[in-house]
């Protein structure tokens, strides 16, 4: 049985996914999370993953969760995580980064995206973690044009905004890492939302151009055609190309290339083969929202004092995106397409652009109050009555993996050690001599009583050898009875 996957950035939108895929292939995971004002770390993963399991109708086992943080030295763990990293993990995913394109008084996007990832590597070292593989971004290119081959990196070039700049000098250092001995790096282009439902939990890049359209041009009267009349003139042509992909795609090829240990040590171009144009999102909108009217007069500067009402209201939310209008280069996919050519990135075409238009209106960009999930048992309350494994390398008679899908689970390996105390670690030991995996409902229906002999006979399930033939079970511990939550 490998070792775990710890995982950071779970929370973001590509990292949801990424959760998801990963555990369906059956790999084991930890993740990093930070904890919010009003959710625990394992707050916030259980709704995420009681969010698939209503989506897929498929029980996910609950990985493992450390609340952490990247922008905190040693990823701010605790000394007695640090040793279950150090025990357990094998791998490290780095997806965890800031979106920021600017830098603004948090010191955002460079603590994220460059302190961030110097203090994953630092806990690489200190861990032992020597396996990494690094989500990056297409966008380390900068402002070159032409062809960007997957082999490149430093090339003298400039950058359209501080996003690019840190996420280069962030690749590089992960390039320079000495005690890294085998790394796989992702480079996704833009990241859009889910091909299938439109879902996103973040509304940058192409949902600024829809969200502002779906504002705007229901504002318009209808004229006497039934259409809005939404003068717009746009300084592009509108067939520059985009290299826009659904995050949905982009998760389940690194979760493919994560799989495929033929795969490691190569890098990734994430990106489409055939690109978006500017001309097909607005056609999009055109016949979601009835419209017309908009002008492409090339690449001109337009001086905003001829602005009419409705491009006043437009135009200056573009501002940002203003060096994405026309140096869209072309990136090489070799590798990709070596190792996952039968699975080309889906176009993002009319149905796909509304798909995203309606998700966006039925979530109100963002402002959506989302249900918290409810969990009316956790099987964590059953197994922190057992004394925690002090002494990894004590002798031991028999230990074995408990593996519970579904909302409340989790895993944890029992130690039946010499003297006949059970003591109990997180996670799924690379050892242990069996693996029991069951479902939550299951494992309660076992143990709804945990006290004396009841104890004894749930315990009786889970260990390949009688207890009664061994020796005196303890699983006295110390520790106050956890509160509920």
């Amino acid at each position: 049985m490998d070792g775990y996957l710890l995982l950071t950035g779970g929370t973001g939108l590509l990292g949801q996914y990424l959760i998801r895929d990963l555990l369906q292939q059956g790999h084991r995971l930890a993740l990093l999370v930070r904890g919010a004002k009003r959710e625990s770390a394992s707050d916030r993963i259980e709704a995420i993953l009681q969010n698939w399991e209503r989506a897929s109708g498929f029980r996910f086992p609950r990985p493992v969760i450390l609340e952490g943080d990247i922008c905190q030295p040693q990823l701010g763990l605790h000394a007695k995580d640090l040793s279950w990293v150090a025990r357990n993990c094998s791998a490290m995913m780095h997806s965890a980064a800031s979106l920021k394109f600017l830098a603004d008084g948090s010191g955002e996007p460079w603590i994220s995206n460059v302190d961030g990832t110097a203090n994953m590597l630092s806990l690489c070292k200190a861990t032992g973690i020597r396996k990494l593989h690094y989500v990056s971004t297409a966008y380390v290119c900068g402002l070159r044009e032409g062809t960007i081959f997957e082999s490149e990196l430093q090339c003298g070039q400039s950058f359209r905004n501080d996003y690019e700049e840190s996420k280069l000098k962030a690749e590089t250092m992960v390039r320079e890492a000495t005690f890294i001995d085998q790394l796989t790096v992702y480079r996704p282009a833009v990241i859009s939302g889910d091909s299938q439902t439109g879902f996103t939990n973040t509304y940058h890049g192409i949902y600024l151009y829809l969200r502002l359209m779906a504002l705007l041009v229901p504002r318009q009267p209808v004229g006497p055609d039934g259409l809005r009349q939404t003068r717009l003139r746009l300084p592009m042509t509108g067939e520059e190309r985009r290299n826009i992909i659904p995050v949905d795609w982009v998760s389940s090829m690194i979760a493919r290339l994560y799989t495929n240990p033929k795969a490691h040590e190569h890098t990734f171009h994430l990106a489409p083969e055939k690109c978006l144009t500017p001309r097909q999102i607005i056609e999009a909108g055109y016949r979601y929202f009835q419209s017309t009217g908009v002008e492409y007069v090339g690449h001109v500067k337009l001086d905003p004092a001829t602005y009419n009402e409705f491009e006043a209201d437009l135009l200056p939310g573009f501002g940002m995106y203003n060096n994405y209008e026309s140096t869209d280069p072309t990136f090489d996919c070799t590798n990709v397409k070596r190792f996952a050519g039968e699975h080309p990135c889906p176009e993002i075409d009319e149905r796909m652009l509304q798909t995203y238009l309606r998700f966006g209106e039925q979530d109100r960009w963002g402002k959506r109050r989302h249900t918290k999930p409810k969990l009316d048992y956790s099987a964590s309350k059953y197994f922190e009555k057992f004394p925690v494994l002090d002494d990894p390398h004590a002798t031991v008679i028999s230990h074995v993996g408990i593996d519970l899908a579904g909302p409340g689970g989790g895993q944890w390996t029992l130690w039946l050690q010499n003297d006949g105390t059970i003591k109990c670690d997180a996670g799924l030991d690379s050892k242990a001599q069996s693996v029991i995996r069951l479902s939550v409902d299951e494992f309660r229906r076992m143990t709804d009583s945990v006290n004396g002999a009841a104890r004894q006979h749930a315990l009786e399930h889970f260990f390949p050898i009688p207890l009664s033939n061994s020796v005196p079970v303890n699983t006295s511990h110390t520790n106050p009875e956890p509160s509920n939550r």
